[in-house]
């Protein structure tokens, strides 16, 4: 990504909720952006070969070989990532609508390869799937309450849609306010959250990635 876009992004990403409407899809990019970015970061340095599925070839199931300086710069037009660790297929992809929930999710995790995401069609075999996510870019803290609220009824209806099968939840968001961190800390305590993270916490989004990296 050019230096004029990046900059472009960071500030809609600043404005967050006050752009409203189309512009929040550039402020949810950024922050997918700065979480695969992570994620491929992981990969490269514990040396974990990977593949990527980007946008324009979704359709066709188009994986390529990871690399990561070329992946790390083209980071916002990764659709997939796949790899393979101690005996494991892992899928993630982003923004997919999941059948079973009948709903979009931001984050989705999945037992496969890249022949069995199979352009996507992956989702119609809920038995593969390990983790959803809410991943919230803006961070006026004015409307972190509401992305909690959205992000939180989600994940409870991902929850309820998978049970009694076992899929692990967890919530990233750039703007955490006191009171939705209490009831975070909450859920997490009881289970009922997997994992959260602040997306601006570089020590946090490491963490989230290399607990993505271990389910």
């Amino acid at each position: 990504m050019n230096l004029q876009k990046e900059l472009t992004y960071r500030f809609l990403l600043i404005k967050g909720d006050s752009l409203g409407g189309s512009m929040r899809n550039y402020v949810g990019e950024l922050a997918q952006m700065k979480l695969v970015r992570k994620l491929l970061s992981l990969l490269a340095i514990r040396e974990i070969p990977y593949y990527v599925l980007s946008k324009q070839q979704k359709k066709n199931n188009g994986w390529t070989s990871g690399s990561y300086e070329a992946d790390f710069t083209a980071a916002s037009e990764i659709a997939a990532i796949q790899w393979s660790h101690d005996g494991k297929n892992r899928l993630l992809f982003f923004n997919t609508k999941i059948p079973l929930v009948n709903n979009n999710v931001d984050i989705c995790l999945f037992d496969g390869d890249c022949l069995s995401f199979d352009s996507g069609r992956i989702v119609n075999h809920p038995q593969k799937a390990l983790m959803f996510g809410e991943l919230k870019g803006g961070i006026d803290p004015a409307g972190a309450d509401e992305h909690w609220k959205t992000g939180n009824s989600a994940l409870s209806r991902i929850r309820s849609a998978f049970r009694p099968a076992p899929v692990c939840t967890s919530f990233i968001a750039a703007a955490i306010e006191a009171k939705m961190a209490t009831e975070i800390w909450d859920q997490l305590s009881d289970s009922t959250l997997s994992f959260a993270a602040n997306l601006t916490d570089d020590g946090q989004l490491t963490s989230y990635c290399a607990w993505t990296l271990s389910l």
